[in-house]
């Protein structure tokens, strides 16, 4: 299933891309809706800036309803990028959402629209609700990516440690058994680290799972 596409059909935009920080293929786009949305993402990699990058950076929505006005301050070179492209050309308003899971960082998902118009607090509410649901599944498919390229003993797999370290995932996170494992696989990917490493962090309370308010708000 492309995951673009719940986003394009729930909120009035045109178009959208989900783009990851992590994984075998590095910064890239997994899911796009039409080459408009993975120009704007290749734009962003290039130029190191962008909704994208603030979003992750920020841990929270960024809302440009007006590209042309909106955006100069914050990105200009992206902005000039976007406005003077032929394929980007006719882009007005932006926004993106952070793709997290836990204390997590994966990657963002950008909606781009023709017109400029903004999102209502609803719809911000909803399509952040949206982005966390896509967050597991875009963590599912780059771990799933990840372990074909290496069986369960590399991977430091100690079913005790990681078995007590799963139930203290699950307390911070209210999360499914299957989910709370998931978390520390992904994170000893995003670490360099073994599970077996990671799971003890967390049994010794040195590494906790539960998410830290932000300190900004959405624009």
């Amino acid at each position: 299933m492309n995951l673009s596409a719940p986003f394009i059909s729930a909120f009035p935009i045109a178009g959208a891309a989900v783009s990851v920080m992590a994984g075998p293929r590095g910064q890239s786009t997994m899911y796009s809706s039409d080459r408009i949305a993975d120009r704007l993402d290749e734009l962003q990699f290039d130029l190191g800036e962008g909704p994208c990058w603030t979003a992750i950076a920020e841990r929270t929505p960024v809302l440009r309803s007006n590209i042309r006005s909106d955006g100069n301050t914050d990105w200009p070179a992206f902005t000039e990028a976007v406005l003077n492209d032929a394929i980007t050309g006719g882009v007005s308003s932006i926004f993106a959402f952070p793709l997290m899971v836990g204390a997590l960082d994966i990657g963002a998902i950008d909606l781009y629209g023709t017109e400029y118009r903004g999102l209502a607090p609803t719809e911000v509410a909803e399509a952040s609700a949206l982005a966390s649901l896509a967050a597991w599944q875009v963590l599912r498919r780059i771990l799933d990516d990840h372990d074909q390229l290496y069986d369960t003993e590399s991977l430091g797999y100690a079913r005790r440690e990681v078995h007590q370290a799963t139930g203290m995932v699950i307390v911070q996170l209210g999360v499914s058994p299957e989910d709370a494992e998931l978390l520390l696989r992904a994170h000893a990917f995003s670490s360099g680290r073994s599970l077996r490493d990671v799971a003890n962090d967390v049994v010794e309370r040195t590494l906790d799972f539960t998410p830290q308010p932000s300190s900004t708000t959405p624009e």
